[in-house]
């Protein structure tokens, strides 16, 4: 089973290392590693340059800097940049990691175990951890349980080709498996297979600016608005209090405000608010 990986990354010389670290240290070791330096003003490329040297088997873009960190489509678009490099290469799995992360050497060969047993496994993952007082703690363990987050992505050859590949913009990393389900493939994350996110998450927009961020991801994703309205009382006791909840209502409502386009497949939408709505029911659905 062969495997390619592309990793977008932006400003992380602090954290970079152990990414590459961990994986020079794979047991079943990529067809190709992309990484595409996003710009970044620091050292990442540098760092970036350096690994390739040494390693035939990795190979580095570098992005103009824009001068600004663009949320949600910028990572995708860079990860678009590395993704022609080897969009007509034969390879069975692709692999979208970010560049701040450390994980286990067996991590890449467990993952692909899990990938046999299960035929229908479109879109897999680890399970992100964070450390808070000095212990590994799961980071988002309210997820619902078909979701894979974005720094660990992995989709089956045949599940990529079907969905058709991203959304370069806010809510990329939902609609793919919401697409995936639609489609028959499952999407679950390896829960046993624990990857260290190396910064706290959104720690790089701040707080309401990734709240904000969230919620117009949502709008663009086409949430029904009383899922959404759920969704955000359930968030008001996160600390700092009310932050979450306010900014994921601000950000949806400010798609609606600003005439912002939605996701453009209709059916998709309707089968993401069909499955919200059963979930309000208490009906069986993905967010059961």
């Amino acid at each position: 089973m062969n495997y390619v990986v592309i990793t977008p990354v932006r400003n992380e010389q602090d954290r970079f290392p152990k990414t590459i670290a961990s994986m020079i240290a794979q047991t079943v070791r990529p067809q190709h590693w992309i990484i595409v330096n996003d710009g970044s003003n620091d050292q990442t490329g540098v760092l970036a340059e350096e690994v390739a040297a040494k390693n035939p088997w990795v190979c580095v873009i570098h992005r103009t800097d824009r001068g600004f960190r663009k949320q949600g489509g910028g990572v995708i678009e860079a990860f678009y940049d590395g993704f022609e490099v080897v969009a007509s290469e034969r390879w069975e799995f692709l692999g979208k990691l970010d560049g701040d992360l450390s994980f286990e050497p067996d991590y890449f060969e467990n993952c692909l175990a899990r990938f046999a047993a299960d035929d229908r496994l479109g879109i897999g993952g680890g399970c992100i951890y964070g450390r808070k007082h000095g212990e590994m703690v799961e980071d988002s363990p309210g997820d619902p349980s078909f979701h894979v987050r974005g720094a660990t992505k992995i989709y089956r050859r045949a599940a990529w080709d079907n969905i058709g590949g991203l959304l370069r913009a806010p809510g990329w990393d939902t609609l793919d498996e919401l697409k995936a389900n639609m489609l028959n493939w499952s999407t679950y994350s390896f829960k046993e297979l624990k990857v260290l996110q190396l910064k706290p998450t959104g720690s790089a927009d701040g707080t309401w600016r990734n709240w904000f961020k969230n919620g117009r991801a949502n709008y663009i994703t086409g949430y029904h608005p009383l899922f959404m309205l759920t969704k955000c009382l359930k968030r008001l006791p996160i600390s700092p209090i009310g932050i979450a909840a306010v900014g994921l209502f601000c950000g949806f409502v400010s798609g609606y405000l600003s005439r912002i386009p939605q996701v453009p497949d209709r059916e998709l939408i309707r089968y993401l608010r069909r499955q919200q709505l059963n979930r309000l029911l208490f009906r069986e659905s993905l967010w059961s």
